[in-house]
Order: C-alpha cells, then structure tokens, then sequence
C-alpha cells in the first residue's frame, strides 16, 4: 500500500509539549497554510472549464453545506472528482491540500484512499468501490483577503476548511477504515487507524471498578455514530466519566487521545485547539464508553467537552470497520469565526 499512516510517540509527545508552552490566550488565528491560497489558485488554473464548473461553487457563508462519508455513488458530493483529473492536476491538488494539512494527515487520506482498492478485490461485484472517487470542492474565491472555503468527500474521507484570511476553521471532518485491518495479502496486519484506537483501550482498561461503572454507560454499542452526518451538531447527553474524576495517568491518556485526532491538523493548528480545549473545556470533558472493552468486540466511545464532540464507533463488519469524526458545537464550517467577522465588517 502505497500510502501508509501510523502516528508516533515522538509525534504526539511533541504535540503536547507544543500544547503545554503555548500562552494561554492562543486560538485558531494562526499562521494557517503558507502559501495555501497560492497552491489553491495554481490548481484551479490547471482545470478546463467543464471542470471548473463543478469544482468551484459559491461560498456557504452561514449556511453550511451538506456532506457524507458514504461512497460517493451514494452520496453524488459536489465538485470534481479525482478520477477525472489528469495526472498532472492530481500532483496540483494533492499538493494544494498538503498546505492544509498535516504530514500525518494527508498520509492517513491517501492510505483511507487506497483502501477502496483493497474493497474491489474482497467485493468485486460492488459497484461502490471505485478507486479516486473522491470529490474536490471550493467554495468562493480563494484570496488572502477573501472568505472562502474547500472540501474533500468520499467515501470514509470528509475534509471540511474555512479559510478568513489567517484564520481557519476545519470541523467537521472524519476518517474511517474499511477494512479497519487488513487480514489477508501482502498488507496483512495494516490498519489506517490505530492511535485513536489503542489508546482508547488503555484508557477504559486503567479504569477501577467504580470508574469503570460510570465510563461504560450502556452496554451495546450504536451501529453508528449518533451524529451520523448532521450539519449542525448540539451536546449530547453527558454520558461516561469526567475528567475530574480521572487520576494523572487517565487525563495524560485523555490529552493523547485528543492529540491524535488533531495530528490530522498542522502543528499550529491542532496545538492551538488543544489549548484552547485546556482553557475552555478543562476537567469537564466526558469519556463514555459503549459495547465491549475486549480487543476484537463491537463497541463506540465519545468525548465530550463544552465546545466539542468526539464519536468512534467499530461495530460494522464483525468489528472490522471505523468511523470516527470531529465536531465543534460553535465552529464547524467556521460559523464562529465568520460572526466575528460579519460583526466586525458590519
């Protein structure tokens, strides 16, 4: 497999040390993608008009727009798709979306990518499993004094960017994996996903007895995520245990967790949402648990803050199938930061 995504502990460590000498005041108005706008419009240049009338769309504003990680034969997302782009436009657009992303981050998209691959060979009479059927949209005009926008959807793939000058909004997005290891061929034994994974199990399995009671908060896993693919998410029920409630090792576990979902993000960035989750969510971040906490058994876990939502579900296909997603109550599509800017404009 061509593409292959594993996050280190050098990585995560960093991360959190990045984290823990930020000043307290940092947000999302970060240097954001350098050259990221330039890499946008060089791509845009490199499309013919039949293509740049599906790729380019008005900008969302307020308004955000819907999204799926459904195969796209399903979902039918809008914009244009890899697979009718030459090879040239392809190094254009993999490159645009490298400025936006981290080194961990586009490695896990084209890995989850390449899995499409491995599908057609378990269910070739499927006619949902085309390799690059991955949709490229942009929303607006990309400018570094312009408010715009892009996103990438496929099938376990949904990268969601606001872009308002430096600052950058990227909820939600979602990775998922199918299947979550492979079990046969050359690639036995790969997993696309595994830190969000491994250490969820480390920490349910450091729980007592009296801990263990509160994180597990019902016994069946959902068959999904319960956001599934809302444009607009409220709190869940606070469900699990709270942060508070766990001693130094839990929370460390916690904060890695937390970390390897945002490696998807560049450093500044995810170093950015992390502290302002120190600052804003603190000891009332809730971890539940649902379903089994064996290695090899369905179960979905969530982690809730005052401005955030985490769901991991790995129930489908005897357990061998991830879905897991990012949301932020006041942030996706960027509705937090394109108020400031409406009021501040206006």
């Amino acid at each position: 497999m061509p593409y292959t995504m594993h996050i280190k502990s050098h990585f995560l460590s960093g991360l959190f040390l990045m984290v823990l000498t930020m000043p307290c005041n940092a947000s999302l108005s970060v240097t954001g993608a350098p050259g990221g706008v330039d890499r946008a419009n060089v791509f845009i240049q490199s499309l013919r008009p039949e293509q740049k009338a599906k790729a380019l769309l008005p900008f969302y504003g307020l308004a955000p727009h819907g999204w799926s990680f459904l195969p796209a034969t399903v979902a039918f997302p809008m914009g244009v798709a890899v697979k009718d782009l030459d090879s040239l436009q392809k190094n254009l657009l993999y490159d645009f979306m490298k400025g936006y992303l981290s080194e961990t981050g586009y490695d896990r998209t084209r890995a989850i990518m390449d899995l499409e691959n491995v599908l057609h060979i378990l269910e070739p009479d499927n006619p949902h499993r085309i390799a690059e059927n991955y949709f490229m949209a942009i929303y607006g005009t990309p400018h570094r004094d312009s408010l715009w926008g892009w996103s990438f959807q496929g099938h376990h793939v949904v990268l969601n960017f606001t872009i308002i000058k430096d600052k950058i909004a990227y909820t939600p997005f979602f990775f998922g994996s199918n299947p979550a290891e492979i079990k046969e061929g050359p690639s036995r034994g790969y997993r696309a996903i595994s830190a969000e994974e491994d250490i969820a199990y480390s920490l349910i399995n450091s729980m007592s007895g009296e801990q263990m009671e509160k994180a597990l908060f019902q016994k069946a896993p959902f068959n999904d995520i319960v956001t599934f693919a809302a444009t607009q998410v409220s709190p869940l029920p606070e469900v699990g245990i709270p942060a508070s409630e766990m001693n130094g090792v839990q929370k460390n576990l916690l904060h890695l967790l937390l970390t390897a979902y945002l490696s998807a993000m560049p450093d500044d960035i995810a170093a950015a949402r992390l502290q302002r989750i120190q600052a804003e969510d603190g000891d009332m971040i809730y971890f539940g648990w649902a379903g089994s906490t064996k290695r090899g058994e369905p179960y979905y876990y969530r982690i809730q803050g005052k401005t955030f939502l985490v769901e991991f579900d790995k129930t489908q296909n005897n357990a061998n199938h991830i879905h897991m997603v990012w949301r932020d109550f006041e942030g996706d599509f960027g509705r937090n930061i394109l108020l400031e800017h409406y009021q501040h404009e206006h």
